[in-house]
Formats: structure tokens, sequence, C-alpha cells
């Protein structure tokens, strides 16, 4: 049997087309700012998301990520590169819905056609109370030691005491 390689690359499309997704939401994009001009293809740019943490109401990150433009960018084939940059903030008062480990995968987003991802994971400061974030990218292969963290204090919101986040820790 013979396989045409657009054979395969669009059943590798289709399959990675119907994979589940880590958090129900996607991000919501704020703005793009284009970085490099590109004559008659898409330009490179710096895309700005906003997604809220699927465990922990109350909690919103911000990621920057670059997107390439040009020929293999129009056409979705483009592997990115890892540079992210990442925020995190109380947003609302803080309710912490089940118990998570440390390094629990929030959020993830393809970053080539077939083996490169960015991942944001969550963690907890016991000691001061602090929800810790980090953002990185790996290949299937190798990855990338390219990351940002960011914390959020858990603060008090009105007359609300502040949840423990060491409380919802797994073993």
């Amino acid at each position: 049997m013979r396989f045409s390689l657009a054979g395969v690359v669009t059943l590798v499309v289709c399959a990675l087309s119907v994979a589940p997704a880590i958090s129900a939401d996607e991000p919501d994009l704020i703005f793009k700012k284009s970085t490099v001009w590109k004559f008659l293809t898409p330009d490179h740019k710096l895309a700005t998301y906003a997604i809220d943490d699927p465990l922990v109401d109350g909690v919103a990150c911000h990621f920057t990520v670059p997107e390439k433009g040009g020929v293999s960018g129009w056409l979705g084939v483009a592997e990115e590169v890892s540079d992210v940059s990442l925020a995190c903030r109380q947003v609302g008062p803080v309710t912490i819905k089940e118990n998570f480990e440390q390094g629990e995968e929030m959020f993830r987003q393809r970053r080539s056609l077939v083996f490169k991802k960015m991942q944001i994971v969550r963690g907890c400061d016991v000691k001061r109370n602090v929800l810790v974030y980090l953002v990185y990218s790996d290949k299937l292969i190798e990855g990338s030691p390219k990351n940002s963290t960011s914390t959020v204090p858990l603060m008090p919101w009105g007359d609300q005491a502040p949840p423990k986040c060491g409380d919802y820790l797994t073993d």
C-alpha cells in the first residue's frame, strides 16, 4: 500500500483536530502586534491571550507567544519558537474547586504541527500561601529551557478570607 505525503499530513491533521483539549476553554485573544512585515503573506506577530484557571476561580493568566507568518505560518505548519511570557493575577475571590498536584497542567497548546507544545502548570508555595504558575515548551524528543514564572498570592477579597492552597494539594 502506498501513502502520499499529502495523505499522511491530512491524517495527522485530522487526528490532532479531534484530540481532546486539556482545558474546557480556549484562551481569549486580547491583541496581536506585528513584529516582522512579510510581503503577500501574514506578518510575524506577538499574540497576547488570557485564560482563566479552570480549577481556581478568581485567577486569570495572560501570556504572549510569537506567531510565525510567511508561507509556513499561513499554512499552519510552522514550528513556533519557545519564547513565552506569563503573568497571572487574582481577579476576584479565589475558590479552589478540587485538589491538585504540584506541577499539574493547567493549559496546553500545540506550537507545531505534531511535536511541540506549550504548557502552563500550577503549583502551591504552602509556606507563603501563593499559587505558582510556570509556562514552558517541550518537544517530543527534547525540551527547551526557556520558561516564565508568575505567582498569585492568595489575598482576602472583600470580607472573604482566602483559601489555603496547601489544603488542596494531593500527595
